[in-house]
């Protein structure tokens, strides 16, 4: 699935990693980018006939502003954005224990090649906003948000916490992903490592993201007005044929993260109306939805085999 403007902080982390742009940089958005030789327009001046001014990588977030990104991945090219990507684990399986997971695609000179029969300036813009060639699963954007809010730290989905065997020890770790590296086809390719962002890099990413949900021009302020928890946040849409699919993805609280979600809402329009679900999950996730709700805390012993 395309997932649009939520890819955008991949662009930001490649374009500040790779020295095209710095956090000072500006870049000034006219509301048509005309650098790729077609005109490609920033949905600011589709909606409103101007652009967004001059943008840093931070105010770009903000006001998810197409024009800034379109340049920084102008001058990163194709190949430099999908290598970001796959860091992230992006266009690999996550490995999580579930058989039927798809891969899905990062940008690449062969996969453009492969869909436009070349490699044009549009190839590079279009990859670096999430649109073309970017094709992932809502389980890689959620993995690629938490690495975004802890800083780079790898994260490798699970839904086993641990395997207890029937003579009641655990079995370690390596042993459980072993086999279901084995029986789902794993390969090391799915480890994603750590990645190495400067400090002052990720700061201004987070910021922007902040903003997002709290900032006077954020993409998701209204959704997010008078919410008890900070969150971090990007809207995205994408084109689906003649429809347009919504996305946003967050994390919460902002200075200590402990939750990344993402929602895809297919056919939903602009991303900020699925904020609201990303915020209704947050807010459940630290029980502000409820009040005087007792967990039944009982449990008892079921044994599986292992095999």
């Amino acid at each position: 699935m395309r997932l649009g403007s939520i890819f955008k902080m991949v662009t930001a982390v490649a374009g500040l990693k790779e020295k095209v742009v710095t956090t000072k940089t500006t870049i000034y958005d006219s509301g048509v980018y005309t650098k790729a030789g077609i005109p490609q327009k920033c949905w600011y001046y589709t909606d409103y006939h101007t652009g967004h001014g001059r943008m840093n990588v931070t105010t770009a977030i903000e006001n998810s502003c197409n024009y800034y990104f379109y340049e920084v991945g102008y001058h990163l090219k194709i190949d430099k954005i999908g290598q970001y990507a796959r860091a992230f684990g992006l266009g690999y399986k996550t490995g999580i224990e579930l058989p039927y997971e798809a891969a899905g695609t990062a940008p690449s000179t062969e996969i453009a090649k492969e869909s436009d029969g070349k490699v044009s300036p549009a190839s590079h813009t279009s990859a670096a906003i999430g649109q073309s060639y970017n094709d992932y699963t809502p389980l890689q954007m959620a993995k690629y948000i938490a690495m975004i809010a802890n800083s780079g730290k790898a994260v490798n989905p699970t839904i086993v916490k641990n395997v207890i065997a029937s003579n009641g020890v655990q079995v370690p770790r390596e042993q459980v992903d072993a086999y279901v590296n084995q029986k789902l086809g794993l390969t090391d390719e799915n480890t994603t490592k750590d990645i190495d962002i400067d400090k002052n890099y990720i700061k201004a990413i987070h910021k922007g993201m902040k903003s997002v949900t709290s900032g006077d021009r954020g993409t998701a302020r209204s959704i997010f007005e008078g919410f008890e928890i900070d969150v971090g946040g990007k809207t995205g849409s994408t084109e689906a044929g003649s429809w347009t699919n919504a996305w946003f993805a967050g994390f919460a609280p902002y200075d200590n993260p402990e939750i990344a979600v993402v929602v895809l809402v297919e056919n939903g329009g602009h991303g900020n109306y699925t904020a609201e679900v990303v915020r209704d999950i947050i807010g459940e996730y630290f029980g502000m939805n409820t009040e005087k709700v007792k967990e039944n805390m009982s449990a008892y012993k079921e044994i599986e085999t292992y095999r």
